[in-house]
């Protein structure tokens, strides 16, 4: 199972590249410039063949994640996320395009010497990477913390692209794994919900969004407030790491209030950032990655997170119009990307419903003697 597993995640980073930009050289080589041109009619121009390879390697991923966290006890799930990450560690982030926008975020400073809180990309017009940014025309939008860690991958590359692109992979994949460790420290189980998760493995470690990272501070944090009430130096290092996630993505600002004692302080914290995250759907675009957020809370809410897989699955398979059509280029298809979530939702609702509906239907036929 698990040698079925890994090679699921080995086709995944392989059709990864499907989508690869045209512009973008990784080497400088004959057996490339093959894999990138089969790779590109593939995802360019067999789009309907791309699609179905895209949709049952979810569907398997969700498999495996079932079986996974049905037989928890059975894995290890920090050798587990070892492996994935190793696997996923030259994946293509196909489906978004901010992963190359951290790294010349971070360039302007480390390369150019420049800050980026203001300073854009297309300040620098004569930079090859421009050729396949997108968003140049934006200044740093993310807080304190996220910065400094990308100025380390960005300083190591020595400004060669492939470098960096590798280094910046491998942030990802550290904070991931540091996820893991920590919450297997408090519930294998959650651990193992956490590293096999097909919406952790595709928006946190192939797409590369920076709120993995923001999740990973958050998980590590809860570690610590799990850590005696007395221990006043943890209570500090739980609040220290929450707020190293607030820096990250403010998104995560709820979480700073979190207790280790109060049941009903968290869920209206939960509450909180679901409405967030709810409202910048609703003014904007629905996004996939925002729901990472939600991980953080596995500790407190595991089973209330386990029940909205079809949800989650909903927000992966909202990539339809932009692997079958081609981009988000017309309202229409973003349309049809807003319809698949909204029809997942509402499947995935009918679904917590049911087992109030035996509740009731239960008390209904009960013999009043």
């Amino acid at each position: 199972m698990i040698l079925a597993y890994l090679l699921t995640l080995l086709s995944l980073t392989i059709y990864s590249f499907s989508l690869v930009d045209p512009n973008i050289t990784f080497f400088q080589s004959k057996w490339w410039e093959v894999f990138r041109e089969k790779m590109v009619y593939l995802g360019y121009y067999q789009r309907q063949t791309s699609w179905m390879l895209y949709f049952f390697l979810v569907v398997f991923l969700f498999i495996f994640h079932y079986f996974f966290v049905k037989k928890y006890k059975k894995f290890n799930p920090v050798k587990l996320a070892l492996l994935i990450g190793i696997i996923l560690l030259i994946s293509y982030p196909l489906l978004s395009h901010d992963f190359f926008n951290y790294m010349f975020d971070a360039r302007i400073m480390t390369f150019y010497h420049q800050n980026p809180y203001l300073f854009k990309a297309q300040d620098f017009p004569s930079d090859a990477w421009l050729r396949f940014m997108q968003w140049t025309h934006r200044t740093y939008p993310y807080g304190l913390s996220f910065l400094p860690i990308t100025l380390i991958p960005s300083f190591l590359s020595l400004g060669k692209f492939f470098l960096s692109f590798l280094f910046f992979k491998s942030i990802f994949i550290i904070f991931y794994f540091l996820a893991v460790f920590f919450l297997n420290k408090i519930s294998k189980e959650y651990a193992i919900i956490f590293a096999t998760h097909p919406l952790i493995i595709i928006e946190g470690l192939v797409n590369s969004h920076n709120d993995l990272i923001a999740v990973s501070f958050g998980i590590i944090g809860i570690y610590f407030l799990f850590r005696p009430i007395h221990n006043s130096g943890s209570q500090f290092i739980a609040r220290l790491f929450f707020t190293f996630s607030l820096g990250i993505k403010y998104i995560t600002l709820p979480i700073v209030f979190l207790t280790n004692t109060n049941v009903k302080r968290n869920t209206i914290i939960f509450t909180v950032l679901l409405g967030v995250i709810l409202y910048l759907s609703m003014k904007s675009e629905i996004q996939a990655w925002y729901f990472l957020n939600l991980f953080i809370f596995i500790p407190f809410f595991v089973q209330s997170i386990n029940r909205l897989n079809i949800f989650f699955f909903g927000l992966l398979t909202s990539y339809y119009p932009y692997i079958r059509l081609g981009g988000w280029d017309s309202f229409e298809k973003v349309d049809t990307k807003h319809w698949i979530i909204v029809f997942a939702a509402i499947l995935n609702l009918l679904y917590l419903l049911i087992p109030y509906k035996k509740i009731i239907f239960k008390h209904k036929n009960k013999d009043p003697n």
